[in-house]
């Protein structure tokens, strides 16, 4: 257990960290909420170990009216509920302030997501007499045919990648890998990248990553790396929309639901834990009944 002498929130950060294992960007989601719950405590002039309900019950209201999300909310509130709790278990506390705190309703909200036109025009942006550009290609078919999260893409290692089989091994969330096809193109690019982009960007470096830095060679690319090539190619494209690598993911199950893929096999895919994660795309399944409604039946 974390030393006696460290702070409350140092204390279940480490517990989060070497106990229950949890996955780095978890623990930066966690750190960050716990990091508003300790500004807001000292702007009471009140330990975070000392707050009642009525003064999360507050906290809850300002992140709402300072306009986080209902979803960011309720992941803050669960956030505070397991807080609390490790402070009793450890014996920092007797009692919980935050058993009974209730997060806001989320409202349903589609998921942004592109056009085919619009990729075809973000797929046209690298420079393809580069190493780089080749590379950015490559990055951002692979992204869009295979629906990854962009931590799995850039985490992707040379052997993960069966070109001639048609298919990747990702590692998602918890540790766990999926299998996920491949297309054509996307591999035809990925096969390119390796040919003509890999090597000139590594400079007789080494890296174990599939993707390269352009600048360290040796070293992989990173999430915000990768967001920024994103937003650059998005303006040079002209297109409106503040584009994120989740916007791809979303376009990649969106087109396929439009063409008429099963529902049951996005989750897979995407490496959704259950199907119910998945439902955010039924606005898709409701455009095509509406469309095969209208067009076949008799008194339509």
């Amino acid at each position: 257990m974390p030393a006696r002498s460290s702070s409350p929130i140092e204390a279940y950060l480490t517990h989060l960290t070497v106990e229950r294992r949890l996955a780095a960007n978890s623990i930066d989601s966690y750190g960050r909420d716990l990091a508003r719950l300790a500004e807001f405590a000292a702007g009471r002039g009140a330990r975070v170990d000392r707050l009642a309900r009525l003064d999360l019950e507050q906290l809850v209201r300002d992140q709402m009216a300072g306009g986080r999300s209902p979803r960011s909310v309720a992941r803050a509130v669960a956030c505070y509920r397991g807080f609390y709790r490790f402070l009793i278990v450890d014996g920092r506390a007797s009692a919980s302030p935050a058993d009974d705190l209730r997060p806001p309703r989320a409202w349903t909200s589609l998921p942004r997501y592109l056009s085919v036109e619009d990729v075809d025009r973000l797929l046209a942006q690298p420079d393809l007499a580069t190493p780089r550009g080749v590379r950015d290609r490559a990055l951002i078919e692979l992204l869009y045919a295979t629906g990854m999260r962009v931590s799995e893409l850039v985490g992707l290692r040379p052997a993960d990648v069966n070109l001639d089989a048609s298919y990747l091994t990702c590692t998602g969330k918890g540790s766990k890998q999926r299998i996920i096809p491949i297309g054509d193109e996307a591999a035809a690019w990925v096969r390119r990248y390796l040919r003509e982009a890999r090597g000139p960007l590594l400079r007789r470096r080494t890296s174990p990553r599939l993707f390269v830095n352009a600048r360290g060679g040796g070293s992989g690319l990173t999430r915000v790396g990768f967001w920024k090539i994103l937003r650059s190619y998005a303006r040079k494209a002209g297109l409106k929309a503040a584009i994120s690598p989740h916007m791809l993911r979303h376009s990649f199950a969106t087109h396929l639901l439009e063409r008429g893929a099963d529902l049951r096999a996005i989750p897979m895919m995407l490496g959704h834990a259950d199907l119910s994660t998945t439902q955010i795309y039924t606005h898709v399944l409701e455009q095509r009944m509406r469309s095969i409604y209208d067009q076949f039946h008799p008194r339509a």
